[in-house]
């Protein structure tokens, strides 16, 4: 039996989020540059996106550019912006084409003018595409969406615009990068690493995790049909019981 067979169509997780781990060590076991992995991964990026879509999944936010990332070589970096903005307009008739809107989240402030223009216009051009939400974490930290919502309620309180005790679940969410996307419900990620990296750490309370050791541009659409399969064999239960579930 095919893998997409085993899926149950109507038990999809609403929100997919990949952290998409493994381009430089697959480039060194090819005896190439990290950059080589890096445009190899795109590959990955638009299979997993394609098949996503033809799922029916809903949104899709894959790991693009960390914070921390920037601590990079600055020739990595320079390449992972170019690559970045190379991908942006080879893929807008794939985003197109499947009806995907594409949505950014994180400091967009400290992108390169260039990849901001570029990423700007590709979200404007899908922004009525409703099929599915692509969204990018670029110079995303999930400490730093953090402290940026605390500042923002914070100054709200201070100017009497939000009081101390409505601060809530739905406050803080509306401060957070991700204000209009549902919390993930299956969180990926590849080659073998078993940890966050400062992902979407309030947006995962109740995801489930799901680890693979296949490296980012080797995952292919098999790879994402058997993590929904495991997704979907597992019990979700929310701090209830199985017996109140059943």
């Amino acid at each position: 039996m095919d893998l997409r067979d085993k899926i149950h169509i109507d038990r999809l997780p609403n929100h997919i989020a990949i952290i998409m781990d493994g381009n430089g060590r697959w480039a060194k076991q090819q005896g190439k540059l990290r950059a080589f992995g890096h445009e190899r991964g795109t590959k990955s990026v638009r299979e997993v996106t394609e098949s996503s879509a033809e799922l029916g999944i809903k949104n899709l936010t894959l790991y693009a550019f960390s914070t921390e990332n920037w601590n990079r070589p600055k020739l990595e970096v320079q390449t992972l912006m170019k690559l970045l903005i190379s991908s942006l307009k080879k893929e807008i008739n794939t985003l197109q084409d499947n009806n995907i809107k594409l949505n950014a989240i994180g400091d967009l402030n400290a992108l390169p003018t260039k990849v901001s223009r570029e990423l700007n216009d590709v979200i404007d051009k899908t922004k009525t595409n409703d099929r599915m939400t692509l969204t990018l974490a670029l110079s995303y930290g999930s400490r730093d969406e953090i402290i940026h919502a605390v500042r923002d309620i914070s100054h709200k309180v201070k100017n009497n615009i939000i009081s101390p005790e409505k601060i809530d679940e739905y406050i803080i969410n509306q401060h957070l990068y991700t204000r209009n996307l549902p919390d993930v419900d299956l969180l990926i990620r590849t080659s073998g690493e078993q940890r966050i990296s400062n992902f979407l750490l309030w947006q995962i309370a109740y995801a489930e995790l799901y680890f693979t050791d296949v490296l980012w541009p080797d995952f292919s659409k098999d790879d994402l049909y058997e993590a929904i399969v495991n997704y979907q064999n597992r019990e979700r239960r929310f701090g209830k019981t199985s017996e109140q579930l059943s």
